[in-house]
C-alpha cells in the first residue's frame, strides 16, 4: 500500500465512453480491469463522473448545423462539440457495472453547469472555475497523484496538466488509459503531458 500521500485519481470510467456508448472510446472498458488492480495500492481514491444536463452547450444537438466532433467558439475558448452523452440519471452517466466504486472515498462530478464544459477534474474548461478537488487533496495531505480512466487525451490530460501546474506530482499509467486519438490527439496529449512534467508510464 502506497502512503496517505499518494491518491488515485480515477476519470470517468462511464457506460457512454465505454463499447457501445453514445461517445465511445475505443478500448474504453480495457481500462476497468486495470484501474481495478490499481486500486489496491492506495489509501486515497478519488472518482470523477461527466454528469451533464440535458441539452448541454458542448452537444452537437444545441448547434444547428454542426456534426460532433467539429469545433466552435464558446466564450471560455474553442470547444469540441461531442454526442450528447452523460445524462445526468442515465444508464450512460452511470460507471461501468465492472469498474469498483466502493474503495473511492470522493465522486466529483463535473460538466454539470449548462453553459460550460468540464474535462479536468480541478477545473472547469474556463480554467479558472474550481471543482473543489484540490482543497479536498490538500486538507488530506496528498502530494502524488496516479491520474487513469478515459479518455487519455482529453480528460486524463487535462487533468493531469491542470494537478501538474498545481503543484503535484503526477503519473499517468497508460495501460489503465485509453484515447479517443481525434486528429492526433493522442500523441499531441502525450507530448504536452510530457513537456509540463507529467510522467508517462506503461
Amino acid at each position: 500500500m502506497r502512503p496517505t500521500t499518494d491518491a488515485l485519481i480515477i476519470v470517468d470510467v462511464q457506460n457512454d465512453f465505454c463499447p457501445g456508448g453514445a461517445l465511445e472510446v475505443p478500448e474504453g472498458d480495457a481500462v476497468v480491469p486495470a484501474i481495478n488492480a490499481l486500486m489496491d495500492d492506495f489509501a486515497v481514491i478519488v472518482l470523477t463522473q461527466d454528469w451533464h444536463p440535458p441539452r448541454h452547450g458542448s452537444f452537437a444537438s444545441e448547434h444547428p448545423g454542426r456534426a460532433p466532433m467539429e469545433t466552435v467558439q464558446m466564450p471560455y475558448g474553442e470547444q469540441v462539440l461531442w454526442p450528447d452523452h452523460c445524462i445526468q440519471g442515465s444508464r450512460g452517466a452511470a460507471f461501468h457495472p465492472d469498474l469498483r466504486t466502493d474503495p473511492a472515498q470522493l465522486v466529483i462530478r463535473k460538466g454539470f453547469r449548462p453553459a460550460i464544459d468540464s474535462y479536468s477534474a480541478f477545473f472547469e474548461n474556463d480554467h479558472t472555475t474550481r471543482t473543489g478537488l484540490e482543497g479536498y487533496l490538500r486538507e488530506r495531505g496528498v502530494e502524488r497523484l496516479t491520474v487513469a480512466g478515459l479518455a487519455t487525451d482529453f480528460c486524463v490530460k487535462f487533468s493531469a496538466l491542470d494537478a501538474a501546474r498545481l503543484g503535484f506530482e503526477v503519473t499517468v499509467p497508460e495501460h489503465a488509459c485509453r484515447g479517443i486519438d481525434l486528429d492526433g490527439s493522442l500523441a499531441a496529449a502525450r507530448d504536452e503531458m510530457r513537456g509540463a512534467g507529467v510522467v508517462l508510464a506503461p
